[in-house]
């Protein structure tokens, strides 16, 4: 099964029209990656405070559906799947119940720090991304056999 999060919107996601300030989506996301993350048992202080590697989103796009305004709970699915051996991206659905709301992309590459080169995922992102594929498939086969 995809990774779910759960999430209230806050007052402070909002802009001066009441809805959620476009740029808070990929806040809201992130707070979803890093919550996988980390109920998948890495490390966030030791993660994100790692001086010799980093993972920069270099591509990130989403998609509007529906408003989001304070007060409403969404649920954020998250989808990461491996582009290559230093590559991943994740794909994000956010919903109001049982009706889709945003949709949002983020691409990650993993790199060196000190020289800012590509290098390879460690191996807590492989396993990371080898969970999530499995779970994700998972459900996808269930979803099929409904269907039937």
């Amino acid at each position: 099964m995809s990774f779910l999060y759960h999430r209230t919107v806050h007052f402070q996601d909002t802009d001066a029209a009441g809805v959620v300030y476009f740029a808070n989506v990929l806040n809201i996301c992130h707070e979803a990656y890093e919550a996988s993350l980390e109920v998948s048992g890495i490390n966030l202080k030791a993660f994100f405070g790692n001086s010799s590697v980093a993972f920069p989103i270099v591509h990130a796009n989403v998609d509007f559906l529906r408003p989001m305004f304070c007060g409403d709970k969404l649920v954020v699915s998250l989808m990461p799947q491996k582009l290559g051996v230093e590559k991943f991206e994740i794909a994000y659905e956010i919903k109001l119940g049982e009706v889709l709301a945003a949709k949002a992309i983020t691409r990650h590459v993993c790199i060196d720090v000190n020289s800012r080169n590509k290098q390879e995922l460690p191996d807590e992102i492989n396993d990371w991304l080898e969970t999530n594929r499995r779970n994700t498939e998972e459900v996808e086969r269930r979803k099929s056999r409904e269907i039937m």
